[in-house]
């Protein structure tokens, strides 16, 4: 990639998170996470964005991707495109350009017509940044609530399929993420005080109170509330995590909860290596093609490439010859992060 001179922000628009990345002359100097609430409605935005850096609302060129279509809070996913489109290019001081994956980057009122492209394109781009780098690979990352297990091959994204439902009958899109997704989606028996127990059908726990308890979870990884509304230190991560055997915190010692946690960590790790494992027999995948690891569970895919044995690249130290600033972020706003190198490069093509 040449190095741009002009300042580009990319922008993934979630339905849980906002991320953002600042570009300016071909590096990245900062990057940030901040809550969105999306399923409230599209005025979530408005405050996410009053809650970005100020660099964030800043004149520029923003390149945005998203997930935040799928919300609930719109009808379908073109309405969602549709929504997210005109509030960019409403509120993003500058030029604004959609990112539609395989069909490249769209004007804002052009968005609609391209919705299917458009659409959760965000693993797309941060798959075309790493084939900068490394050629074959199998691209993972592991965010809050997903994880995106993307094939790049000769430089470029191959995964088979493209939106949320092909990836899902792929392999390619894992719905399982390290902050959001409830311990009762992994199993539904789980071994406590010697014996097997089925467990409660309900979201008192998420994955993040598993991963405080193991001392694992990044710092600022987890922005929503907790499933009961309430703290976050690690006793009352472990009464959640009680709850769903059925039992409050004080029948159990220190030692069994991080225990029940392992149990939980260790099937989400499951599901990953069925997925990874199918995609690395690809043909066109060479057999020690490595992992590229970005998100914040990126912990979490260093475990999978130690369990597959094979060798383990992180995305921020590919790209530590683009980084002006700290790195603090940009793993975790990966797609971000890759938007905004990929539409500052075009733009200066």
């Amino acid at each position: 990639m040449r190095s741009p001179t002009s300042k580009t922000i990319g922008w993934d628009l979630g339905g849980v998170h906002v991320k953002a990345a600042l570009v300016a002359d071909g590096r990245i100097v900062a990057a940030a996470q901040v809550p969105c609430p999306l399923w409230q409605g599209v005025s979530a935005l408005d405050q996410a964005l009053a809650a970005a850096p100020d660099w964030a609302r800043g004149e520029a060129l923003h390149a945005v991707t998203m997930t935040g279509e799928l919300t609930d809070c719109f009808a379908d996913r073109h309405a969602g495109v549709a929504s997210l489109s005109e509030w960019a290019e409403a509120h993003l001081e500058g030029s604004v350009r959609i990112y539609a994956g395989r069909s490249g980057f769209v004007a804002p009122a052009a968005a609609a017509a391209v919705s299917a492209d458009v659409a959760s394109a965000n693993w797309h781009a941060t798959a075309a940044l790493a084939g900068y780098s490394v050629p074959d690979a199998l691209l993972v990352d592991v965010g809050s609530t997903t994880a995106d297990l993307i094939p790049i091959v000769r430089g470029r994204p191959s995964a088979t399929g493209y939106s949320d439902a092909e990836r899902l009958e792929t392999g390619e899109l894992v719905y399982t993420g390290v902050v959001r997704t409830p311990v009762i989606a992994l199993a539904d028996h789980a071994p406590f005080a010697g014996r097997r127990t089925r467990l409660m059908t309900e979201t008192f726990a998420h994955m993040a109170d598993v991963y405080r308890i193991l001392g694992l979870l990044p710092e600022g990884a987890d922005q929503q509330a907790s499933g009961d509304r309430k703290g976050k230190s690690i006793p009352e991560s472990e009464t959640r995590l009680a709850r769903i055997v059925g039992r409050d915190r004080g029948e159990g010692t220190a030692k069994a909860w991080t225990a029940l946690a392992d149990h939980f960590a260790e099937a989400q790790l499951r599901l990953m290596h069925d997925a990874a494992s199918l995609l690395l027999t690809r043909p066109d995948l060479p057999p020690d093609a490595p992992l590229i690891l970005c998100g914040a569970g990126t912990f979490l895919g260093e475990r999978l490439a130690g369990r597959l044995g094979r060798p383990a690249r992180l995305l921020v130290s590919l790209l530590k010859n683009r980084i002006a600033g700290a790195d603090a972020w940009i793993s975790t706003c990966g797609p971000a992060v890759a938007v905004g190198l990929i539409a500052a490069e075009d733009a200066h093509a």
